[in-house]
């Protein structure tokens, strides 16, 4: 009877902690409007065969740079193919490269910086100077010259990201380890003859995932940025495939005369990253109990 009264009271807990997270979270019209945001982009990435009104790589020669109207309603680019219909399916290939990209970063960065944090040491410095040496390199410029050694095409891009992303979730769950490690739990865990393993999983690892998830969720809208900005300069997605950034140096070309080329997808990736920096920022707000 008193194990199910505690089992209640830690439910009753639990509840009302989620109940306050998530009054936090949508207390602010902007993180409302960054969620919704989030949400249309991933919908459409979802359900983009049955929402693009035409193929994104059919050329009619036929509607050539149309300006936008009720047949294109975005308009169409230099071979005629529909610019809302590219921008629907490119929503698909910027999220699963952001996606791919920070969650690849985590898995690599998360064991890396645990084990660095926890052993201390020869270990921990020998893996911080590693770590200190892409952090030395603005992480756009790593990025650009990985791509370029690797070659254009948009697995080389993401490569290069990936490579270029996995240091700061190291530095960011170093520190977080360091504050969880000196926690009471972990020493009972040590005391009652826990593995390292065990206590890193169980223990440790559990207790830094807010920070890591909000650090993610922000770094979605900067992975797809990057990628948009590697495809712009022709290291990333390469033509025809419709990716934001490639359809926006397509449209470069032509921003004098047909505006809406590039001006479309530029607005798909305003969008998109601030829909994740505003959600990101505010799922910090909820997670951290010290800002609640």
């Amino acid at each position: 009877m008193i194990a199910h009264a505690n089992r209640s009271l830690k439910e009753t807990k639990h509840n009302s902690l989620l109940r306050l997270m998530l009054r936090e979270l949508f207390r602010s019209p902007l993180v409302i409007f960054g969620l919704a945001v989030v949400m249309v982009v991933a919908a459409l990435a979802l359900f983009a065969p049955y929402i693009a009104p035409y193929d994104p790589t059919e050329i009619n020669f036929n509607a050539m740079t149309a300006s936008p109207s009720s047949a294109h309603i975005l308009g169409t680019d230099d071979m005629g193919r529909d610019i809302a219909s590219r921008i629907i399916y490119g929503s698909r290939i910027d999220l699963l490269v952001g996606f791919i990209t920070i969650l690849g970063a985590v898995l690599i960065g998360l064991p890396i910086g645990a084990i660095a944090a926890y052993q201390g040491g020869w270990t921990d410095e020998i893996i911080m100077r590693i770590t200190d040496i892409f952090l030395s390199f603005p992480s756009l410029i790593l990025a650009m010259a990985l791509a370029a050694a690797l070659g254009p095409g948009l697995m080389h891009a993401m490569e290069a990201m990936l490579i270029t992303w996995w240091p700061w979730y190291t530095r960011l769950v170093r520190g977080q380890v360091l504050s969880v490690k000196e926690n009471t739990y972990v020493e009972a865990a040590k005391a009652s003859g826990a593995s390292d393993v065990w206590i890193i999983l169980r223990h440790i690892i559990p207790n830094c995932l807010s920070p890591i998830i909000v650090q993610g969720t922000m770094d979605i809208g900067n992975a797809i940025l990057t990628a948009a900005s590697l495809s712009f300069i022709g290291l990333g997605a390469q033509p025809p495939v419709p990716e934001w950034g490639a359809m926006i140096t397509i449209g470069r070309n032509y921003i004098q005369q047909y505006w809406w080329m590039a001006t479309f997808p530029g607005i798909a990736i305003l969008l998109t990253v601030m829909g994740f920096n505003l959600f990101g920022d505010g799922l910090r707000d909820s997670l951290d109990p010290r800002i609640r």
